[in-house]
This record gives structure tokens, sequence and C-alpha cells, in this order.
């Protein structure tokens, strides 16, 4: 976690029949430009990091989980269709919070960005980030001690 401030926050997705509250979180988000991420948000993906033990769901019945592919599943609200969090698909795996679940982005900044090489044209961010291809986000996967959105 590049981001040095923590601070508690709170979310909810569009309907608010799920909220979230998370713990001492940093002021890292992170995008992701796979393919999956374009086709299930529209564009890339934007998500914070929240380790399990660090987050707290309301509304648990509203929450359906997609898996997504054989490592990772994507969570929604099933009630408006908002995408909630995507995580791997490994017992106390941290969770990656859609950015826009959080009532407030004050102090947060882009940090990291993975599948850069699968980043299309139309879009781009200012400012400097640790970016990642697929190839390379891959080869952490393949090693199950680390995090692949969070590799420093």
């Amino acid at each position: 976690m590049t981001g040095a401030l923590l601070h508690d926050r709170s979310g909810r997705c569009l309907c608010g029949a799920v909220g979230v509250q998370m713990r001492d979180l940093g002021a890292d988000l992170h995008a992701c430009h796979c393919d999956s991420c374009r086709r299930n948000n529209g564009a890339m993906s934007m998500t914070v990091m929240v380790p399990a033990d660090a987050l707290t769901v309301t509304g648990a019945e509203w929450v359906e989980t997609y898996v997504s592919s054989e490592w990772a599943s994507r969570s929604f609200c099933r009630r408006c269709g908002s995408s909630l969090w995507f995580r791997m698909n490994q017992p106390g795996s941290d969770y990656y919070l859609s950015a826009g679940l959080l009532d407030d982005l004050s102090d947060m900044r882009l940090a990291h960005e993975i599948y850069f090489d699968s980043k299309p044209d139309a879009w781009g961010f200012a400012g400097p980030t640790e970016k990642l291809t697929g190839a390379e986000v891959e080869a952490l996967f393949a090693d199950p001690a680390s995090d692949p959105a969070n590799p420093a």
C-alpha cells in the first residue's frame, strides 16, 4: 500500500441495499484494464483493496457472486446491479471494492494499473502509476503469496 494516510470509510451500492464499512483504508486506487473488467464495468475497473478482516458488509442477503474465472469471483447487488467487488477464489483473500461505492474519495489517488497492455487507446490517466502488463500480472497470480493488484 503506497498511500500513507489510513482512514475509516463507508460506502453503498446505488440502491443502498448493500453497505460497506472499511477500517484503516489506504489512499491507493487500482485500475484494471483486462477484458473481464472492461466487460463487467463498461470501461476499466477502478478499485480499492480492503483486507477481509477490515471490511464489514450490511445487506449481505442482496449480494450475488459470479465466479468469473477459475481464480476469481465478482459480486454485485442483485437488487440494483451495482458492481461491489472482485475477489480471488481463496479463503481470506482481500476484497477489491469498486471505488464508486465509497461515499468519500477525498485524499485517494490512482497508484496501480494492471493489464496495462490491454488498455484501449480511447482513455488514459494523467500522473505516474505503477503499470504491469498482463503477463506480469499472471506471473504474480502463479505465486499464491503475491498480490497482483498491489505488487509493491
